[in-house]
């Protein structure tokens, strides 16, 4: 079954590719059968990359631990990832080096990870079922069940039942984490008919067994006069009649809690203790570009949401930043990209949203973004909380001349709209550029910015 619906899936890719898929795939059963390392899968419409980075955070004072890179996430880059090699792309002499290294690690005793952490998509009808037939997880999280591939799957039932697949693989005896606040996934845990798995829900709701309430900002007082800076959140962790209290430093999106809870349920799966799990928790940060909190010159305080952008995700980060308290708010948003014919109501819902923020200022990055300027300037917004800029060199550089001590900014847009440059003019240590900012390879930094 899970071969039939995989050759119907495959029907897009070229016979080169289908070959490599199952080259790796061999390659990747001999790893693990030499190895024997104990494997986490994570799969969810959203969230699994902040789940992973959670869980990655607290075992890895405790295991040798690998975890899923960049969009390592499918037939070729899972095998990629438990070799422990990266792409090589068009090149088939990276290809041979990725077969040396795999050889090298098969004959040799070498050192290999004790856990590995892999993030799992699915973006078609079979996918998990297709990577969980040759990687046997011994504890899986489900983070989230939404709209996204519906294109493949038409219903959302469709993709909850795809990702509860990993759930019906688990090897005996494994371990399921499960947010228990979404009702796709409720319905689904409580239909489970496996007895040889145990479960472990999280979330916000009564209900879940590990569950997050008191959630809170967390500030401090900047260096120089009395202007609060924002430092992270924090919320009380409830367990089995035990309450702790956890701190996310620079951690800003209240939904990255739920990345926290899966690693909380993951932890004790390792037979971790709270106190130890909730300390680990601390060091835990988003990837690059994703809600990160950065400091910014004159003492101000920078949230990079610069990875990507969408309507929905545009709208929360500004949730975000109208939630916490600070002096004066900017938020410079950058074009939303590939709505097609949502292009103009998206934008316009995003300009709407900001006008909850009182005395707010909006700096209006490209194009597509003069919807949301319009929306604006309809609603009688004042001139001098308003800001027009064809490209992000010319919003950073405007940016850097008004902005002032205790000053709370988002800077967020589509990957195409390159906003991490605005974040680079204000940021605090440029020279970190490299390790804070996405989008920082020799390759994207090669690409010169252009109009979309």
């Amino acid at each position: 079954m899970i071969k039939k619906k995989k050759m119907n899936s495959q029907n897009h890719k070229s016979k080169k590719i289908i070959l490599l898929e199952k080259t790796l795939r061999v390659m990747a059963i001999l790893m693990l059968k030499k190895y024997k390392p104990r494997i986490i899968g994570i799969t969810g419409s959203v969230g699994k990359t902040s789940s992973k980075e959670a869980i990655y955070a607290v075992l890895s004072n405790h295991f040798r631990v690998r975890k899923t890179e960049k969009n390592y996430n499918n037939e070729i880059g899972l095998p990629l990832t438990i070799i422990g090699a990266e792409s090589g792309e068009r090149s088939f002499w990276k290809w041979l080096g990725v077969s040396f290294r795999w050889l090298a690690f098969f004959i040799l005793p070498l050192r290999y990870p004790e856990i590995l952490i892999l993030e799992m998509g699915a973006d078609r009808p079979g996918d998990i079922g297709y990577l969980t037939s040759f990687i046997p997880c011994e504890a899986s999280v489900i983070t989230e069940i939404s709209g996204s591939h519906l294109e493949y799957f038409k219903t959302i039932d469709k993709i909850a039942s795809e990702k509860w697949t990993l759930v019906d693989n688990l090897a005996p005896k494994g371990f399921a984490a499960i947010n228990l606040d979404n009702p796709k996934l409720k319905k689904l845990a409580s239909q489970n008919k496996r007895d040889d798995i145990n479960f472990l829900t999280f979330g916000f709701s009564q209900e879940a067994e590990i569950q997050a309430t008191d959630v809170l900002y967390n500030y401090s007082f900047a260096q120089f006069g009395d202007a609060k800076e924002i430092k992270g959140l924090s919320f009380k962790l409830n367990y089995k009649g035990t309450s702790i209290p956890v701190r996310l430093n620079n951690i800003l999106a209240k939904h990255s809690i739920y990345a926290a809870l899966s690693a909380i349920a993951i932890g004790l799966a390792f037979k971790l203790n709270l106190v130890e799990i909730a300390g680990a928790l601390e060091n835990f940060s988003m990837p690059t570009g994703r809600m990160n909190l950065i400091s910014g010159i004159k003492n101000t305080s920078i949230i990079d949401d610069t990875y990507n952008s969408s309507p929905i995700s545009a709208i929360s980060a500004l949730d975000v930043l109208k939630d916490i308290n600070s002096s004066r708010k900017i938020a410079v948003m950058g074009d939303m990209l590939e709505l097609g014919e949502e292009v103009e109501l998206g934008h316009k819902d995003v300009a709407k949203k900001f006008l909850e923020i009182k005395d707010g200022i909006f700096f209006a990055v490209g194009e597509r973004m003069q919807f949301a300027v319009e929306e604006l300037k309809k609603r009688n917004i004042s001139p001098e909380r308003l800001f027009v800029f064809s490209d992000p060199m010319g919003a950073g550089k405007k940016l850097r001349e008004i902005i002032q001590s205790g000053d709370l900014i988002l800077i967020k847009g589509s990957q195409g709209m390159r906003m991490e440059k605005v974040v680079e003019e204000i940021m605090a240590e440029p020279q970190k550029s490299d390790e804070l900012l996405c989008r920082q390879s020799s390759a994207w930094k090669s690409i010169p910015w252009k109009k979309i």
